[in-house]
Parts: structure tokens; C-alpha cells; sequence
């Protein structure tokens, strides 16, 4: 985003986060301080893994390479540009499933789960549908119509959409689109839709394009608020600033890592608003149900009777899922998650016999599919219903989440696996939803003193930084590693110039890192590491904020987004109106700044102290980051009445840093 400063509008205040996947960032790899090996404690920890779960279990092995046809020929796929879109050698080191045992630094079953998603290439499902998948975060699907492909959650991007289609017209058929199905709001099943298909496809009926109700909406907005710290967060989540290997980054659980290239969007010509809907695409009859406000706000999932081949969408995976994530998001609801499972199985359970999704390997027969299903179904559902057993009982999230552990019959499953969620933070997330994340009700923690301070007090009654660093020390010694980053933690936010306090609890929270089974646990205690060591490095900020974006982002949304930026104190005496008035769309806003309260209304103000005249075209632009207001101010293509006063609003604006701390306090402008 452009530096926001007076008549600079940035108006290019948005970066917008739209996924619950995304965090896409090339790295500046910086290691001044070494990362070290895995402890005897971490070493014996993992191996203990080989001994709790059924490793002898190899029909995810099998499953994953059923019908291989190809893969892509270069161990990279490139933009038009030359610049790498997805780098398919860059998990070489984890080798094929089942092939290498895992480091002492990893977890094993992690490690098998990040086997098994490197596994790259075009799949057949069964005879009809097809898939193709280990090119990004998610995969594609291609389902044979009467008269060509029906595509399923183009990824991330237009790149890799391309090289998908072009695998199976290299390898199967070369035959047009005539359908896509976008299965829910985040980025990662729409963002290629452009490399498959086109506005002019849709709007002359060649194309039918389906997807939930409130998806297009939903995909362009969310977490657009808050869009700044969900974006830094997950350059933690999704180990964007760690290198990829045995020490590093080893897979992101629920799939290995997002490809980086150009992100579109269209609008859906069909949408899903009922359970039992069809719709016939290219003479495939498809069944949907309603899936809104599960994995995302909207969600759909259905059924092809020809095939008699259930998709789950994103509700059902090989992982046990977040039902609140790392990076941050609203709350998902354990609940409605667990009774849309059970309505797929009342609907479909009986006759499934194949069941795929936008992410994984497939599961074949109606035996397997049923227990996929019960088994998530439930787990979902424990996890919701003890967490308020417990919170009923008077405990708060912390302690839930220590008590909590899935009955062994579906809790060993791999398919319930805390790959990508876990049961921790899924409890945890229940709590949330029912009584808010703040708080957990005791009188002691009402009004709590702010971390620097609580931090200064905690070292002093603690004997001071010398003495906690030597007790600190004894504990990393014995392993309890968690302890001795919680104490060290009011160390470092106590004087974040400690090097000492800094490197030991980064060696506590990398062993940490090395156990988690989870990647995204993994990737932030790695990442958090690295940064207590070398400090944050600045590297390119994560963007998706593309031109299809922008265009389809209502002024309404704009608006409120720039609300978020107002520094009250700078505002404190503004008193203004403003008219924005949108020429070539003919289109008319006002905002009120008063009070420090930024208000905004579809129409114009009579009362307006100041008035824009631009196009949305324009300002697309400007958004973009592909002009200044400054600049076409001159070039006449816009206009300011009472330039002053536009000055004064936008000298309340203020850019959030993105590279914010999260090791250490942060620091004050």
C-alpha cells in the first residue's frame, strides 16, 4: 500500500485480506543467530508419536497415489513474466510417502501428513472426474460434462489454474469449460477462476458458474476490517518467513503453502440458496446443500448421483480443521459445523461411494466414506459439547484446553489429526463463541495491567532478569519448554534488549516448534524464533488486493475501511462533510468526520463542506496504487471542492504498520 500523507490518498488504504488461507509473501531469508537441533526431550517426544498412532496404517499412502496420470513437466510453474508462481522442488526434502522417516526436529505425523500433500500431479478419481493436485494450497477438480469440463475451485491463482487445465488437456481431453463451481468464500478455491474462464464466457451463457449464496460479497469483504493484522499474523501461520526444510517449514497441514501469482474473481451466475437444489450443468445433474457459516460464511456442498460421488467442500478434510485460526478470523461455530456433517450423511451416506474435495486425497467406498463422516462429525461435536461442559463447570479457555482430548476411536484417526486446527484452540474457539475470548469470568482478570507493565512487575518481584534467566535456564534444561517461554516472555517485553532472555526463549519456543504436530502451530513458534533472534525483517508485504478486487469492492466497504484508520486524537477537532461523487458509474456518497466518528451514507449530503468528483474507474487506480489523487488532480480527472478540508481528512488517516511486533512490545510512533 502507498504511504498514506495528506493529498496522497492512498484512497489506497486497503490491502485486502480475503481468505482463510491466504498470508502470501516472498521471504528475505536472514539468519544471524543459527537455529539449533532438536533436545533429547523434543527427540524423545516425537518418538513417542510412533508408539501412539498406527503408522502401519497405509491406505492414506495408497489412496494418495490411486490413479496418477502425470504431472507438470518443470519443477516450477512460471508467470508471464518468468517469475516463479509455484516451486514444486522446494519440498523435495520430505521425499514420497512413507519413503523417509521423519528428523528428530519434526513430528512425525506431521511429517507423514506433509508427505502425503507434497504428492503432486493429475489424478483420476474415478472414470469422469478428475483432479489435479499438489500445484497450491488447494486443488482442481474437472468433472467430464456432455460437451466439456466442469471445474471445481480454480486456487489460488491464474497461473496455476492455467497449468491445471492445461495437464488435463495434455493428458485427457481438450475440451472447453462449460461449468465451474466455486465451493466457498476464500480465495484459494476462486482466485484462478480467470485462467479457466471469462467475464464474456459468463455473460453469453457458454459458461455456468455456481457458487454458494452471499459468496460473492463475502469473498470480496471479508476480513477487510481487519485486514492489516490478520495479514501480518499470517505471514507467522502459514510460515511465509521460514525456510522450507527440516528445520524450517514443513507443510501448512492442509496443504503445503499458496502459490504466488495474479488473484481474480467473477460473479457466479447460479447461486445455491436452498438444501436439495439442482442445478444441470452441461447434462450433469448436481444436487447442492447448504453449508453458510461452517468452514466459511459461504459454504455449499453436493452430490453427483451419476457418479454417486458426494463433495464435502472444505467441511470435511483429512485434518481436523480451525474453528478459530492462528492468523485471526470470526469465530466458526463447532456446532452447525458438526449437524451439516450429519444432514451430508442422512442426505448421501447411504449411497456415497467416492467422496472429494477441494483439498487431500479421496475416499473411496461407502464403508470408508460413512466413518469419515461420523468421525469428523463427532469430533467437531465433542470438542463443542465438553468445552461447554466444562465452561458450565466454571473453567475458563486455558484449562478447557489442557482437559479436553478426543475419545481415542476418532481422536487417532489421521483424518482427525491436528494438522491444520487442533483440539487445543478448537476449544478454546467454543468458549469464545459462547462468552467472548477475553475474559473467562474470574474477577482478577477484569482489568488486568497492560504486558510492558505486567511484564516490569513480574521481573521485579521475580528477583530481577538475572536470577529469572537462571531459573529459566534449569527448566529449558529439564524440557518444559512452555513454561520457560511464558516466563521469559516478561523478560523480553520487560527490556527487549536482553539477548539473553531473547535467545533462550527462542531455543524454547523452536523446540516447541519441532513437536507441534500441527503446521501452523509449527510455523508460528519457528517463525517467532527467528524473530526473537534476528528480529523482524522487513520483507515484501503481502498483497491481494488485485485489480478484480478492487473493481468489485463496494464504496459502502471503502468507506468503512477508511473509519478503521482514523487516528482519534489527530480528529479530535475536525468537523467536515464530505460528497464523493462517482462520475462514470454515476453513483453519489457522503462521509461525516465529527466527534473523531467517521460516518458514511449512499447519497449526497446538502450540507457537504467538501466534495470529490472522480470516477470509480479513477479511483480503482488510485487504490491500486497505480496513480496519486495529487496527480490526477492535475491531469483534470479529478476534481476537489474545498481542498483544505479533503487535506484535513486525510491528514487523520493513519497507515497501520504491518510489520508490527509480535516477539516484543511493540513499538510507539
Amino acid at each position: 500500500m502507498k504511504q498514506i500523507n495528506r493529498i496522497k490518498l492512498g484512497l489506497a488504504v486497503c490491502t485486502i485480506l480475503l481468505t482463510g488461507c491466504t498470508g502470501i509473501i516472498a521471504p528475505k531469508e536472514v539468519s544471524t543467530v543459527q537455529k539449533k537441533g532438536a533436545t533429547e526431550f523434543t527427540a524423545m517426544a516425537n518418538a513417542k508419536v510412533y508408539e501412539e498412532l498406527d503408522f502401519t496404517n497405509t491406505a492414506d499412502y495408497k489412496a494418495v497415489s490411486r490413479g496418477f496420470i502425470a504431472t507438470w513437466p518443470d519443477d516450477q510453474i512460471l508467470d508471464a513474466n518468468g517469475n516463479v508462481v509455484w516451486d514444486f522442488k522446494q519440498w523435495d526434502f520430505l521425499g514420497e510417502p512413507n519413503e523417509k522417516i521423519a528428523p528428530d526436529t519434526v513430528n512425525p505425523s506431521l511429517w507423514r501428513q506433509s508427505q502425503l500433500n507434497r504428492k503432486h500431479g493429475l489424478f483420476e478419481v474415478v472414470p469422469g472426474i478428475y483432479q489435479v493436485r499438489g500445484f497450491d494450497l488447494s486443488q482442481m477438480t474437472f468433472i467430464r460434462g456432455e460437451k466439456g469440463w466442469i471445474v471445481m475451485d480454480p486456487c489460488v491463482t491464474v497461473e496455476v489454474a492455467k497449468a491445471s487445465y492445461k495437464l488435463v488437456k495434455d493428458h485427457l481431453e481438450d475440451l472447453p469449460i462449460t461449468g465451474v463451481i466455486v465451493t466457498h468464500s476464500h480465495v484459494d478455491h476462486f482466485g484462478g477462476i480467470k485462467g479457466v474462464v471469462t467475464k464474456e464466457d459468463l455473460e453469453k451463457g457458454k459458461v455456468v458458474f455456481i457458487a454458494p449464496e452471499h459468496f460473492f460479497e463475502e469473498s470480496v469483504s471479508e476480513n477487510l476490517m481487519a485486514g492489516n493484522a490478520m495479514s501480518r499474523r499470517a505471514t507467522y501461520m502459514y510460515g511465509n518467513l521460514i525456510p522450507k526444510n527440516e528445520q524450517g517449514s514443513v507443510g501448512g497441514g492442509l496443504g503445503q503453502t499458496t502459490s504466488i501469482g495474479e488473484i481474480t474473481i467473477l460473479e457466479p451466475t447460479h447461486k445455491v440458496i436452498e438444501d436439495g437444489q439442482v442445478i444441470t450443468v452441461d447434462g450433469l445433474d448436481l444436487t447442492f446443500l447448504e453449508a453458510n457459516g461452517t468452514e466459511a460464511p459461504a459454504e455449499l456442498v453436493y452430490y453427483i448421483e451419476k457418479y454417486k460421488a458426494l463433495c464435502p467442500a472444505e467441511v470435511v478434510n483429512h485434518t481436523l480443521h480451525n474453528l478459530s485460526t492462528l492468523r485471526g478470523a470470526q469465530t466458526r461455530d463447532a456446532l452447525k459445523w458438526s449437524k451439516v456433517i450429519d444432514k451430508m450423511l442422512k442426505t448421501y451416506g447411504e449411497k456415497a461411494e467416492i467422496m472429494f474435495a477441494p483439498h487431500h486425497w479421496p475416499t473411496w467406498g461407502n464403508e470408508e466414506i460413512v466413518q469419515h463422516l461420523e468421525g469428523q462429525r463427532d469430533a467437531y461435536k465433542f470438542i463443542h459439547d465438553q468445552a461447554l461442559r466444562l465452561a458450565n463447570q466454571g473453567y475458563g479457555p486455558i484449562e478447557i484446553a489442557e482437559k479436553i482430548k478426543l475419545p481415542a476411536k476418532i481422536g487417532n484417526e489421521f483424518y482427525n489429526r491436528g494438522y491444520y486446527g487442533t483440539v487445543n484452540h478448537g476449544s478454546k474457539a467454543v468458549y469464545d463463541k459462547y462468552f467472548g475470548a477475553w475474559w473467562n469470568g474470574r474477577p482478577s482478570n477484569l482489568y488486568k495491567l497492560p504486558t510492558v507493565e505486567a511484564a516490569t512487575r513480574y521481573v521485579e518481584y521475580m528477583g530481577g532478569e538475572d536470577k529469572v534467566l537462571k531459573m529459566a535456564k534449569k527448566s529449558f534444561d529439564n524440557g518444559d519448554y512452555r513454561w520457560v517461554v511464558e516466563v521469559l516472555n516478561h523478560v523480553v517485553y520487560a527490556n527487549p534488549e536482553n539477548k539473553q532472555a531473547r535467545y533462550l526463549e527462542a531455543d524454547a519456543m523452536e523446540q516447541l516448534g519441532y513437536q507441534s504436530e500441527s503446521g501452523t502451530w509449527r510455523a508460528y513458534f519457528l517463525t517467532g524464533a527467528q524473530e526473537l533472534r534476528n528480529g523482524v525483517v522487513v520483507a515484501p508485504a503481502p498483497n491481494t488486493a488485485s485489480k478484480d478486487m478492487v473493481e468489485a469492492l463496494p464504496m459502502t466497504n471503502l468507506m468503512d475501511y477508511l473509519a478503521v484508520l482514523i487516528n482519534s486524537e489527530k480528529a479530535t477537532d475536525l468537523d467536515l462533510i464530505i460528497n464523493v461523487k462517482l462520475t462514470d458509474v454515476n453513483e453519489n456518497y457522503s462521509m461525516t468526520l465529527k466527534n473523531s466518528v467517521l460516518n458514511s451514507y449512499e447519497g449526497l449530503n446538502k450540507s457537504a463542506n467538501t466534495t470529490l468528483k472522480i470516477k470509480r474507474e479513477t479511483l480503482n487506480k488510485i487504490i491500486l496504487g497505480e496513480t496519486t489523487l495529487t496527480e490526477e488532480i492535475k491531469l483534470g480527472s479529478a476534481n476537489v471542492e474545498n481542498l483544505e478540508g479533503l487535506n484535513s481528512f486525510l491528514g487523520s488517516l493513519e497507515k497501520p504498520d504491518f510489520w508490527f511486533n509480535l516477539v516484543e512490545p511493540i513499538k510507539s510512533k
